[in-house]
C-alpha cells in the first residue's frame, strides 16, 4: 500500500513539475542528476508511473497544441469572412450611392420637365384667354360652356376679372354656381 501511495505521489509530481516548467526542462534536469529519461533501463513501479504520467502531459500538451491550431484556422477564416464582408458591404454602400444620384438626376429631370410643361400649358392658356377676350361675351361663353367642368372651371379661374365678369351672365348658371363655391372654400 505504501508503495501504491508513493508511487502516485510522484506522478502528482511530476505533473506538478511538467505543468511548471514544461516537459524538456524536467527531462533534462532529471538526465542531469543521472535519473533515465526514459531511456531501455529497467523500469521500476515508480519510474513506469512515472512514464505513464509523462505521456499524458504529452498528449495533453499535443491536444493543446492541436487545439490552438485549429482555433487560429478558424481565426484566419474569420478575419477572411470579415474582410469578405468588408469588401461588399463597400460595394453595396458604392451602389447604394449610384442608385441615390441616379434617383436625384431622375427627380432633376422629372421636375425641369414639368417645369416645362406647365410653362408652356401657361403659356398656351394664356393665348387662349387673349382670344376669349378678344370674341364677344355670348361667343365665349359658348366655347367655355362646351370645355369639360374642370376645364372650364380652371379656364375661369386664370381670367381676369372684367372678362369675367362679361363671361358670367352667359356661361351655365350650374357650372358658375360651382366656380364661385370653390373659389370661396378654397380661402
Amino acid at each position: 500500500m505504501k508503495k501504491i501511495s508513493k508511487a502516485l505521489c510522484m506522478a502528482i509530481l511530476w505533473n506538478m513539475l511538467v505543468s511548471v516548467h514544461g516537459t524538456s526542462q524536467v527531462q533534462e534536469s532529471e538526465a542531469a542528476a543521472g535519473a533515465p529519461a526514459g531511456g531501455g533501463q529497467a523500469r521500476t513501479p515508480a519510474t513506469a508511473s512515472r512514464s505513464a504520467t509523462q505521456k499524458a502531459p504529452q498528449d495533453e500538451a499535443e491536444g493543446l497544441e492541436l487545439r490552438r491550431q485549429q482555433l487560429a484556422e478558424k481565426e484566419a477564416a474569420l478575419a477572411a469572412k470579415e474582410q469578405e464582408l468588408k469588401k461588399l458591404t463597400e460595394q453595396l454602400d458604392a451602389r447604394i450611392r449610384e442608385i441615390n444620384n441616379t434617383k436625384k438626376m431622375l427627380e432633376d429631370s422629372l421636375s425641369a420637365k414639368r417645369k416645362t410643361e406647365a410653362e408652356k400649358s401657361g403659356e398656351r392658356y394664356t393665348k387662349m384667354l387673349k382670344l376669349f377676350k378678344k370674341l364677344k361675351p355670348e361667343e365665349s361663353a359658348k366655347l367655355v360652356d362646351k370645355l369639360d367642368e374642370d376645364i372650364a372651371i380652371d379656364f375661369l379661374d386664370r381670367m381676369d376679372q372684367k372678362t369675367a365678369v362679361k363671361l358670367i351672365p352667359h356661361l351655365n348658371q350650374p357650372r358658375v354656381v360651382k366656380w364661385v363655391k370653390e373659389n370661396l372654400q378654397v380661402r
